[in-house]
């Protein structure tokens, strides 16, 4: 546990503690008043109103439409079912930069719903909800789907054999089963959708401004550190709110249930009923999941002879002091160095939580280990600047810092992979090995190594691409000169001209072909269908 807490305490607790205190601290005494007076702030309630609702209506919505898909995955077994179940996750790890160009191709000015019937949902709270959706249906698809599978459907058979309408046996038997999933992924989606800030950001325009967003605006717009640093205490205390009611659900979750291995739940269609159902999830997939990202990919096609992607070969002296194209290569290096540490970490962390004779202290860590996911990537961007500018620690110009910033995000991913295989080796067998005199390490390298490689291969795979698309925190400090995707599609976006568009749609493409190819592999390394990710 040693080096995993002090790596959070270092690059996480420390830059947050220090933009807090750099926000709330005059002349070394802290104004504590000055939460009141921001929290009393009309415009500040409104982002506050509209942060909470909007995760509310976003999570509602993604249920309704994510559920049936579940059902679907779960009960029904159709040809390309895999490749499906693959296509669903692609969109849970683009980057919210790819999500929200993706339905600004779709919903946005001389987009495809512009083009044919003249409707422009951009600025609209409905193009934030849908893209939400489109972000979080696979959590719900994976975290419900997974146990869904593995239910004994023999139990609500007997329920129907006894008179019960498929309804009612549903209600009465699957859905208590289910319930502590459906909480589950509902808090994750709502984490999620309460931190939003790229789709907010390219979505929402002016008009609307999440948690997220608004403390990046006090922050590098407005230059109002004591307001930034009281939002993202607000932020704090929400976060951690949702995360203890969610290791609360986690825990029911592990309440006793007869499971039964997935393969033998899942029956072709029969029935008008189920072949509608199949056929209705097929076409939200489609039109909901598939048409925003085909969409993104015509968008970058519009130039003749593939001209945006040629345009990315040139510098133009104002958006960037190098090629665009520039930011693929420095991206997928700093994804490999982010996933190297993320791997290290999150995998001592997972090799000591997983332990049974771990203590209250140790497990009450790993419900810190998911913080980074909800607390404001800006304030710890913005929070490496302030705190790491001193020897021995100073990483200002450092290529490591992006990284390390990225590796804050892919860590979880990976305790949350491994931690599940690492539970369910048998104890016995280590401690066979080590009876026969193999030390410590001998003992992980013969015993657990050839059991969890697997998971730790996915693992891997989450980390690289969810580090591939950090946004919030990398936007404060990537160099000028070595921009990550991310970074450079937005900026590419917050110019005019259509160059600038056809460019930021190419870019997007390419890290979404990138995403995309990470996952199908990782699909192929899977065999765990459960989880939360």
């Amino acid at each position: 546990m040693a080096l995993p807490v002090a790596f959070f305490a270092l690059f996480f607790a420390w830059p947050v503690a220090a933009i807090v205190a750099r926000g709330l601290k005059v002349d070394g005494a802290w104004q504590f008043g000055r939460i009141t007076d921001v929290l009393t702030q009309p415009d500040i309630r409104h982002v506050l109103w509209f942060t909470t609702w909007q995760a509310l209506a976003s999570t509602a919505l993604t249920l309704l439409l994510a559920l049936p898909a579940a059902h679907v995955f779960a009960r029904l077994d159709f040809p390309g079912k895999q490749l499906l179940r693959a296509v669903v996750t692609v969109p849970f790890v683009l980057p919210t930069v790819v999500v929200g160009t993706a339905f600004l191709a779709l919903v946005g000015r001389g987009g495809l719903l512009d083009e044919v019937g003249g409707v422009r949902l951009d600025t609209t709270v409905w193009a934030i909800l849908l893209a939400h959706v489109f972000f979080n249906y696979a959590v719900v698809v994976r975290t419900v789907g997974g146990l869904w599978a593995q239910l004994d459907p023999r139990q609500e058979e007997a329920a129907r054999m006894l008179g019960a309408s498929p309804f009612h046996a549903w209600r009465k038997v699957t859905l208590p089963a289910l319930a502590p999933a459906v909480a589950a992924a509902a808090l994750m989606v709502f984490l999620f959708t309460f931190t939003s800030f790229g789709v907010v950001q390219i979505l929402g325009g002016p008009a609307f401004s999440t948690l997220e967003v608004e403390i990046y605006r006090q922050t590098s717009e407005v230059f109002d550190l004591s307001t930034a640093a009281v939002l993202t205490l607000v932020q704090f205390v929400a976060v951690g709110a949702i995360l203890a009611v969610h290791a609360w659900t986690v825990r029911r979750r592990e309440t006793p249930l007869r499971l039964v291995a997935s393969e033998v739940t899942a029956r072709r269609p029969r029935g008008a009923g189920q072949w509608a159902l199949l056929a209705g999830v097929l076409a939200t997939i489609a039109l909901l999941l598939v048409l925003p990202l085909a969409v993104l990919v015509r968008r970058s096609l519009d130039a003749p002879g593939f001209g945006y992607y040629r345009a990315l070969m040139n510098a133009d002296g104002g958006t960037f002091l190098v090629a665009p194209i520039h930011a693929v290569w420095t991206s997928l290096q700093y994804a490999v160095a982010a996933t190297v540490i993320a791997v290290v970490i999150g995998g001592l962390a997972a090799a000591a939580l997983a332990r049974r004779d771990a203590g209250r202290l140790v497990r009450g860590f790993d419900a810190l280990l998911m913080l980074p996911l909800g607390v404001s990537a800006v304030t710890v961007g913005f929070g490496f600047l302030i705190a790491l500018d001193k020897p021995p620690l100073d990483l200002r110009q450092s290529w490591i810092l992006v990284p390390l910033a990225q590796a804050l995000v892919g860590a979880p991913f990976v305790v949350r992979t491994m931690l599940p295989v690492l539970r369910a080796v048998d104890g016995r067998l280590r401690e066979a090995a080590a009876v026969l005199g193999a030390s410590p390490w001998r003992v992980w390298r013969e015993v657990d190594l050839p059991l969890v490689r697997r998971a730790l291969l996915v693992a891997a795979g989450f980390a690289f691409a969810v580090s591939l698309g950090e946004f919030g925190a990398t936007v404060f400090i990537a160099r000028p000169d070595n921009p990550t995707l991310p970074v450079a599609v937005a900026r590419l976006l917050s110019r005019p001209g259509d160059l600038n568009y056809g460019q930021a749609m190419a870019l997007s493409t390419i890290l979404m072909v990138v995403c995309a190819a990470a996952l199908l592999i990782l699909e192929r390394l899977r065999t765990d269908r459960t989880g939360e990710f």
